[in-house]
């Protein structure tokens, strides 16, 4: 690959002839054009190549300004997690019953390994509302709502396991999941976090930086709140700034590491049997794996209530990249900077969906009729003409179009962009579609009253 000095001059940004550019500069530009682009309020962009890290911000906000990252969040409750079994206190085999007595025997079978690898048949996430005013009430609605699969079946997104996980963690310790999160993590890499919730429910707006929703006609931007509860905060709680995203990177490969080198290795390592579809190209324990060009890349993706956020790592090379958006556009803007930064000799890694499927037309019977994972509902609707939408929880996502490997791509309503909807899953021994996979999460087809 180029060297670091290649990189930086080979970024395409316009400038006028004869002047000189600082790198920074340079970075600057590129981040700002893709926020305009995308109409992403403000942004930072942390990248770590050649043995230096650079940093740069657009918006009113500063290198150092606290974006909530949402889901990135897991990967420090899994690396928390690790730091107990380091010490002798926890082990990967330990199933969440032993711990979370709660739980009952049924959802207390999955093992952490399971939990964190989203393996463990958990559903997505209990129902708005549902559970949420005490950890005691969350444990024994987790315990009413039961498993979507058997553990171990297959790959299911989950922020219930990463709720429980952070319960684990206050039941050994017998401390908060903050404080623990604060204490015996980040401080050992010299991170000051905020977080979106406190404990007890707190909230500290002025902590972090706000997110927002982007009308996509005008490019208007309405601040909104973060809505996630204290009971959850384990699995998206956590506010931090790019460098901040790095400097956890780091800890996996080329800096220093408060975890021995066997369960970095086992974090990183994709489990098998795990298919992410639609996510990522494996996932290990808190961390996703990406296919790059000239190496494997880790890290982990995360939406706040008007946040996108990304941290992608070469463990092996000293690399990170790490990208905050205060918008949910920022997911857009995220995929355009992957192919600038390639363009420019730093090959990224990020998922790829398989292209070798064709436009199928199925009949509306093989597909029509609701999907469920715990209270999350997907409904597809095929119209005798063919024509298909996908709603999920009452948002619908029109011109569903299905591929002849069982993948489906639809329009989000926001910015009417052709995404990637998941893939329908046939049972083999009856021939017929079973199930969904959206975002990660296995949905069972309801069988028709």
């Amino acid at each position: 690959m180029p060297s670091s000095s290649t990189f930086s001059q080979t970024i395409p940004l316009p400038v006028q002839a004869g002047a000189a550019v600082p790198e920074d500069e340079r970075l600057r530009r590129l981040l700002a054009g893709l926020a305009r682009k995308h109409q992403v309020p403000a942004a930072q962009l942390a990248i770590r190549d050649g043995g230096r890290t650079r940093s740069v911000a657009v918006g009113d906000v500063t290198a150092a300004s606290k974006f909530p990252v949402g889901s990135i969040t897991k990967a420090f409750t899994a690396a928390l997690a690790m730091l107990l079994v380091a010490d002798g206190d926890l082990e990967p085999g330990d199933a969440l019953g032993e711990h979370l007595a709660d739980l009952g025997p049924q959802v207390g079978r999955p093992t952490i390994v399971q939990v964190l690898s989203h393996t463990g048949g958990l559903p997505a996430a209990l129902g708005a509302g549902e559970g949420t005013a005490s950890a005691r009430r969350y444990l024994r609605a987790c315990r009413d709502a039961g498993l979507v699969q058997q553990p171990g079946l297959g790959f299911s997104y989950s922020n219930i396991g990463y709720v429980l996980t952070g319960y684990v963690v206050e039941a050994i310790t017998g401390m908060s999941w903050w404080e623990a999160m604060d204490t015996l993590l980040l401080e050992a890499l010299g991170i000051v976090p905020a977080f979106v919730v406190e404990a007890g429910a707190r909230r500290r707006p002025d902590a972090h930086v706000s997110g927002h929703a982007v009308h996509a006609a005008t490019g208007r931007a309405r601040p909104v709140a973060q809505t996630l509860s204290g009971v959850e905060a384990a699995a998206g709680a956590l506010a931090l700034s790019a460098e901040d995203l790095v400097a956890f990177g780091r800890m996996y490969g080329g800096g220093e590491s408060p975890l021995p080198d066997d369960l970095l290795e086992l974090m990183r390592r994709p489990v098998p049997g795990a298919e992410p579809f639609g996510l990522a190209d494996g996932w290990g324990l808190g961390l996703a794996a990406y296919r790059g060009a000239d190496a494997d890349w880790t890290g982990h993706d995360g939406t706040a209530d008007g946040t996108s956020c990304h941290l992608r790592v070469d463990p092996g090379n000293d690399r990170a990249v790490a990208l905050t958006t205060n918008a949910g556009s920022g997911s857009a803007l995220w995929v355009d900077l992957v192919a600038q930064l390639r363009a420019a000799g730093l090959p990224v890694g990020d998922y790829e969906l398989p292209g070798d499927g064709k436009r199928a037309a199925r009949p509306a019977a093989d597909l029509s009729g609701s999907y469920t994972n715990g209270d999350l509902e997907y409904h597809v609707d095929v119209r005798a003409d063919g024509a298909a939408v996908l709603v999920v929880d009452g948002e619908v996502y029109p011109e569903l179009a299905v591929l002849d490997n069982g993948a489906f791509s639809v329009r989000e309503p926001g910015t009417g962009r052709r995404i990637v909807g998941g893939r329908f899953l046939t049972d083999p021994a009856t021939g017929t579609v079973s199930a969904m996979q959206s975002g990660g999460r296995i949905a069972r087809r309801r069988k028709a009253s």
